[in-house]
């Protein structure tokens, strides 16, 4: 197959596109806990989804995975997607610590570089026949790439400091409202442990590159055959946030929320997107606060909300798997790309939402700056892997 750099950073857009967008519906849930509406929708996320898009894009999708080896493939593959659950669950106590800008900007710095660079890395000395080490940092379009990955986390870095400008213009109320435990040791120790985990999902991708291979065998089209490798490291990913959710739903009795019309427990606070997610100050913050509706719940609008936002999340690794098999054979820049894509958007949500109204010129010109660093990083690593499919 020729490949499509190009078109391949048009579809990780649309993933993180997709990304950014996701948490949209949910803000129109009512009186269900974060743990009710993030379990609801990740049974969309993590499970329906993923098998029926693989079901309808894939050839014999039953036989890939029954002739897909047990260990080490399915194994490792599901492993990582449980430890990559591990990483969005922590995301949250790392903007405890830091707050979310700067919090946001470290893990999602150690999640671009562990998550791209680890992977290639580890196939060229210990995988046979995998691009060796020499054609990433020694050649032209390799040295491209890595260039646009430096680039991609530079932006992250910029973001960052546009997220502290702005926090350092809060007043001391809003400073305590907003991180109320801050630590830098602690929370440089959370988000490092958040980045990484988080970065398993990239592993996951690369543990399940045998499903491909059998995928293609049974006549699946390049652009689809990572679908059923997403229903292997998703199906991890839902039995880590299926125990915590059921844990909270336990603690704060709101496992009622599922099946009832009426108002139950006491809710878990505010939500938190994890690592990989669009990074929108709004639904970080946001508090629940007293309504005078009615306590009834609305099941269905609910359910159909969570359903949507599920789907959209899905979305973006379903056009991540399409956009990683246009990149030939520098397919770990895509992780780079997702990331990028993701706090592209996420800004350009959070300024249509109005929350960067009040910012100062300062604040404001290091967020347009991120922005269009990270748009330049997205182009460079496109133009790199370019020169590498133009290659005689």
């Amino acid at each position: 197959m020729v490949s499509n750099p190009f078109l391949g950073l048009i579809f990780h857009w649309l993933g993180g596109l997709a990304s950014a967008s996701f948490y949209l519906p949910y803000r129109g849930v009512k009186k269900w806990a974060w743990e009710t509406y993030w379990l609801a929708g990740g049974f969309f996320s993590w499970i329906i989804a993923p098998w029926v898009l693989a079901g309808l894009m894939t050839n014999d999708l039953l036989k890939v995975l029954g002739e897909t080896p047990f260990y080490p493939t399915i194994f490792w593959t599901y492993i990582f997607g449980v430890l990559w659950g591990f990483g969005g669950l922590t995301y949250g106590l790392t903007m405890r610590y830091l707050g979310l800008s700067l919090g946001m900007a470290t893990v999602l710095g150690f999640c671009a570089a562990f998550g791209t660079l680890i992977p290639p890395i580890f196939n060229a000395l210990f995988i046979a026949g995998s691009t060796p080490l020499s054609q990433v940092f020694g050649t032209t379009s390799g040295l491209v790439i890595l260039a646009g990955v430096g680039v991609c986390l530079l932006g992250i870095a910029v973001s960052g400091v546009a997220g502290m400008t702005k926090e350092k213009e809060m007043t001391e109320e809003q400073k305590r409202a907003a991180i109320k435990e801050f630590s830098f040791k602690k929370g440089m120790a959370v988000a490092t442990f958040s980045g990484v985990m988080s970065a398993c999902f990239s592993y996951g991708i690369q543990a399940g590159a045998p499903i491909k291979k059998i995928a293609e065998e049974h006549h699946t089209g390049p652009l689809w055959q990572g679908l059923p490798v997403l229903i292997v490291i998703l199906l991890g990913g839902f039995t880590t946030n299926f125990i915590w959710c059921v844990i909270l739903n336990t603690r704060n009795r709101t496992g009622g929320q599922y099946f009832s019309s009426r108002v139950q427990g006491n809710g878990s606070g505010p939500a938190l997107e994890t690592a990989i997610e669009a990074p929108g100050e709004e639904m970080a913050l946001q508090a629940d606060l007293p309504s005078s509706e009615p306590d009834r719940v609305p099941l269905v609008l609910n359910y159909l909300l969570c359903a949507i936002a599920g789907t959209m999340w899905y979305f973006q690794f379903f056009f991540y798997t399409m956009g990683e098999s246009q990149m030939g054979q520098y397919k770990f820049s895509s992780w780079t790309l997702h990331m990028a894509s993701i706090i592209i958007f996420g800004s350009l949500w959070g300024i249509y939402f109005k929350e960067w109204k009040g910012a100062s010129q300062k604040a404001k010109m290091f967020l347009f700056l991120s922005i269009a660093v990270l748009v330049g990083a997205t182009v460079i690593i496109g133009y790199g892997n370019y020169l590498g499919q133009a290659k005689p």
